[in-house]
């Protein structure tokens, strides 16, 4: 068994234009000060790192890597769940999914998807220049709108849906293999990866590719109502990012698992800040540590209740916390004895 990396933090929620919070080195010491180690950098704001520099020039990223570790700091794993939205998106969302693309892209649905596509390549090398085995992202979805369709789905369009997902993907899952860089989907509604399931038929599509692997977020599992803990059993071996992201579901006379089009703070289902929700993180921590988890525990925070710097600094201890440090030894171990072939013959009356 191996000790969890951590803690971390993913970097998404906290960006600003304030300090320090808006440049790379004034928030890594931020996150240290609070006693995290690892931090998870998004992509897509070039005042944290320039992802084709990073990806054409290794003197760039060993800059950005120097940048991270003066402060005391490893880089857990880099993130384009935006970029990777934009490898599919069906046209019900090309005007709310067009803010995640450069200006001159929107209301161009061809070209945006194809920027996507160069921009998860440039995250594939990118990551092997900054030395890291694993990278986190979204699916995109081109059938999301159908997933509780009325009226009911045309024959053939899940199948349909899924083989274009594929197809899409696994030129950019060759190129990571290229790379020696997982690709961890991040399991979540939204995307067409939103449970074990629909990753199953996602697997089957792209052959079983070995670099199309899994980021586990507890959190949207308890939004779905789906036992995060048996799914850890399921795909051990595929999950290779993990986010530490709490939540919690409570059902009312009113209001269930749809949510009403309510606010996050109305929902029944919302996120909380680590330790707040409902989510067993220690069953959690034990499981993947049994399973031989050797990747970083990162905390994402997103909570519609507390302060985001307070869930930080409460976080970084949380994680800590819940890390379990692996034993070298059987805890029998005192009351072993001698063995050989002839003693064992004896115990066993052979």
């Amino acid at each position: 068994m191996k000790t969890i990396k951590g803690p971390g933090v993913f970097l998404a929620q906290f960006i600003s234009d304030d300090a320090p919070f808006n440049s790379l080195e004034s928030i890594c010491k931020w996150a240290k000060s609070l006693g995290f180690v690892g931090v998870q950098i998004p992509t897509l704001d070039p005042r944290f790192i320039d992802l084709q520099k990073a990806a054409e020039s290794k003197t760039y990223a060993d800059e950005i890597k120097g940048v991270v570790n003066s402060c005391g700091l490893e880089i857990t794993e880099l993130s384009t769940h935006l970029q990777g939205q934009l490898v599919a998106v069906n046209p019900a969302f090309d005007q709310p999914f067009d803010a995640f693309a450069p200006a001159h892209l929107q209301n161009n649905p061809k070209a945006r998807q194809e920027w996507a596509v160069q921009q998860m390549k440039y995250a594939a090398t990118a990551s092997k220049n900054l030395g890291l085995n694993a990278h986190a992202t979204f699916s995109g979805s081109l059938l999301w709108h159908m997933w509780h369709p009325w009226p009911q789905r045309a024959d053939g369009l899940v199948d349909m849906a899924f083989t274009e997902l594929a197809k899409r993907w696994t030129p950019i899952l060759d190129h990571f293999d290229k790379e020696g860089v997982d690709v961890c989907y991040e399991i979540h509604p939204g995307e067409d990866l939103f449970d074990g399931v629909t990753y199953e038929m996602f697997l089957e599509k792209v052959n079983n590719h070995p670099r199309a692997c899994l980021l586990y977020d507890p959190s949207h599992f308890v939004l779905q109502q789906l036992d995060y803990i048996q799914y850890i059993d399921h795909y051990h071996e595929r999950i290779k990012a993990f986010h530490v992201k709490d939540a919690e579901f409570n059902a009312t006379g009113k209001q269930g698992t749809f949510g009403g089009y309510q606010s996050w703070a109305n929902r029944a289902g919302r996120y909380r800040s680590p330790g707040d929700g409902q989510v067993d993180f220690k069953k959690i921590f034990s499981k993947l540590t049994q399973y031989d988890y050797s990747g970083w525990a990162v905390m994402e925070w997103e909570c519609c209740i507390k302060h985001p710097e307070d869930g930080a600094r409460e976080g970084a201890v949380f994680i800590k916390d819940n890390i379990i440090r692996v034993t070298e030894k059987a805890f029998d171990d005192f009351a072993s004895g001698a063995s050989n072939d002839d003693i064992n013959r004896k115990i066993l009356g052979i």
